[in-house]
C-alpha cells in the first residue's frame, strides 16, 4: 500500500511539476521574444518546475527531516545535480519535436514526453543518491 501511495503522490507531483514548468514557458515565451527564446523559456521551466518539485519529493515522497538550513541546502544541491541528466533527457526531447515541424503544438507535447522520462529517472537517482536514507 505505501508503494502505491508514493507511486501516485510522485504522478500527481509531477504532474504539478511539469504544469509549472509549461506554464512557466510560455509566459516567458510571452515576456520575452527575442533571440534564443526557445531556450530563455526553457531554462526558466526548468528552474521552477525544479523548486516545486523538490519542494514536494522531500517532504511528501521520500519523508525527509533534515532541520537545518545547511542539510537542505545540500539536499537540493544533490536534487539539482541529479537533475543535470534529466533535464538533458527533457530538452533533448523537447528540442526533438520542435525540430520535426512548425507547430506550438510540438513544443509543448515534447517537453511534456520529455518530462514524464525525465521524472522516471530522477526518482531513480533521487532515492539512490540524494534521500538514501529515506523511508520509501
Amino acid at each position: 500500500m505505501l508503494q502505491t501511495t508514493v507511486a501516485l503522490r510522485y504522478a500527481a507531483f509531477a504532474v504539478v511539476a511539469t504544469a509549472t514548468n509549461v506554464a512557466t514557458q510560455y509566459v516567458a515565451g510571452t515576456l520575452y521574444d527575442g533571440a534564443f527564446e526557445l531556450y530563455v523559456a526553457m531554462a526558466a521551466g526548468t528552474a521552477t518546475g525544479l523548486v516545486v518539485k523538490y519542494v514536494l519529493d522531500r517532504r511528501w515522497i521520500f519523508l525527509e527531516s533534515s532541520t537545518t538550513p545547511q542539510d537542505h541546502t545540500m539536499k537540493f544541491l544533490f536534487y539539482s545535480f541529479t537533475g543535470v541528466l534529466t533535464t538533458c533527457v527533457f530538452w533533448a526531447t523537447e528540442l526533438a519535436f520542435v525540430a520535426m515541424g512548425e507547430g506550438e503544438w510540438r513544443r509543448y507535447t515534447g517537453a511534456v514526453c520529455g518530462l514524464v522520462l525525465g521524472y522516471w529517472l530522477k526518482y531513480a537517482l533521487d532515492k539512490r543518491f540524494v534521500f538514501a536514507g529515506s523511508a520509501t
